[in-house]
């Protein structure tokens, strides 16, 4: 159990706040495809048992969600019929300044002549709500030791949470212990305890959310039990009281004043704002789109970034042979296209990554027929989706095991249980 806690620790440390997008959801028919080559795979696959070794975990990880990346950036520029050529030269939003508010553009070809520029003006953020308790004596406890509960009531549940306080708890230590138990209980506030001068400590909750809507006072409320003893405690801890209540953004969209919950919404399903800051008075920020050739080399950025994460992940695991095995499987994509990446300015390094001559590229595409161009595109393309799915449906390819012993070839019962344990990444202390 240590060992999966382990995996478990490490992927919500290293990916658990990445933000998730409409690519990560999928069709029944693509799940049952997946399903459909790891039962293939185990059909014929040996018998083996993984060396004990805490690295496999993060490695197998790493190379999912890298996989998981590279599928998802070319799968936003295959998203349209109209080919690799259209995908590539799908437009790129720009704002005028990035540090008041950033753009990107979320519409399909069919928007391409319909989305137009606009001028927006940040008037406030979106804030969450945060209750800041008192500052205690963190050396003392104010608190007598026995058994308390409160209740949490949210906008959509309400949560019973219980705690101890022991003989030698301080102050310091409770509000720790109440800490964990929030960050742990997954009902949307973030909890930390912070310190003044004085050497005095506090707990504070933030809501993960922010804005709220016309009916609504509060994003959470803490209210203790109908005992003498949590109503005191509670009061003591001074986390029920409200210090920063949560908040709408406000901005100027044309000459027009809007709202929004969050700070990060869509206009005219065409364009994705995040507001990152309050504009100066009377100065709004321009979202508009980039040139053609920017937007092709923007575009193909993204992938060469995703392909160059992934030898970079085989990289830091090279000193192992499954790292090894990795890297010279990725590293044979771009060196199988060298000559036809670099006729066009895609330059292979060494190591088997990519950069991006802008120069070069920008006068290939000036000067050179766009069919070639992007036909070398979509050969990359898509020797590089191939790679990824191998990848992700049989990660465990690429990790050190024993053969313990072969089937008989041909004359095998499906098990899709064996090889998807490990692509699920449930693996166990025994493995």
């Amino acid at each position: 159990m240590t060992f999966i806690n382990s995996a478990y620790h490490y992927y919500l440390s290293a990916y658990g706040n990445s933000a998730t997008s409409r690519y990560d959801t999928h069709k029944k028919s693509e799940l049952r495809s997946v399903c459909n080559n790891i039962i293939k795979i185990n059909k014929e696959s040996p018998l083996y048992k993984i060396q004990r070794n805490r690295q496999i975990p993060t490695f197998l990880i790493d190379i999912k969600e890298n996989a998981r990346q590279v599928k998802n950036v070319i799968s936003s520029l295959s998203d349209n019929c109209e080919g690799l050529e259209n995908a590539f030269q799908k437009k790129v939003a720009v704002s005028s300044d990035e540090e008041i508010v950033s753009a990107t553009y979320i519409g399909g070809s069919q928007r391409e002549d319909t989305a137009q520029d606009f001028d927006i003006e940040v008037r406030r953020l979106a804030a969450p709500q945060s209750n800041l308790g008192h500052f205690l004596d963190s050396k003392s406890l104010d608190i007598e030791p026995g058994a308390y509960s409160f209740d949490l009531i949210t906008t959509t549940n309400s949560y019973e949470f219980q705690y101890t306080i022991n003989q030698d708890d301080t102050n310091l230590s409770v509000q720790e212990k109440l800490a964990r138990l929030f960050n742990n209980s997954g009902v949307g506030l973030s909890a930390e305890v912070i310190t003044d001068e004085k050497g005095q400590s506090a707990l504070k909750l933030t809501s993960k959310q922010t804005g709220l809507s016309e009916n609504e006072s509060s994003l959470f409320e803490i209210t203790p039990k109908a005992s003498v003893d949590s109503i005191k405690a509670i009061e003591t801890l001074g986390i029920h009281q409200i210090t920063s209540p949560a908040q709408n953004s406000s901005f100027i969209l044309n000459g027009a004043e809007h709202s929004a919950y969050s700070n990060t919404f869509t206009i005219n399903n065409a364009f994705e704002l995040t507001l990152n800051g309050i504009s100066p008075e009377d100065t709004p920020s321009h979202i508009g789109f980039k040139t053609s050739v920017d937007a092709v080399a923007d575009n193909l950025q993204k992938l060469v970034d995703s392909y160059n994460n992934f030898i970079a992940t085989g990289e830091r695991y090279s000193g192992g042979s499954q790292g090894n095995r990795l890297l010279h499987d990725l590293r044979s994509v771009s060196f199988s296209h060298r000559t036809d990446l670099e006729s066009i300015g895609m330059l292979v390094n060494e190591n088997g990554s990519i950069s991006i001559d802008r120069d070069l590229l920008s006068s290939t595409i000036d000067t050179q027929e766009l069919s070639g161009v992007f036909s070398v595109l979509d050969s990359f393309k898509n020797s590089l989706s191939s790679k990824a799915n191998n990848v992700s449906i049989d990660p465990i390819q690429y990790v050190n095991k024993t053969i313990v012993t072969y089937k008989k070839p041909g004359q095998n019962f499906p098990s899709p249980y064996h090889s998807s344990l490990y692509s699920g990444m449930m693996l166990d202390h025994f493995c």
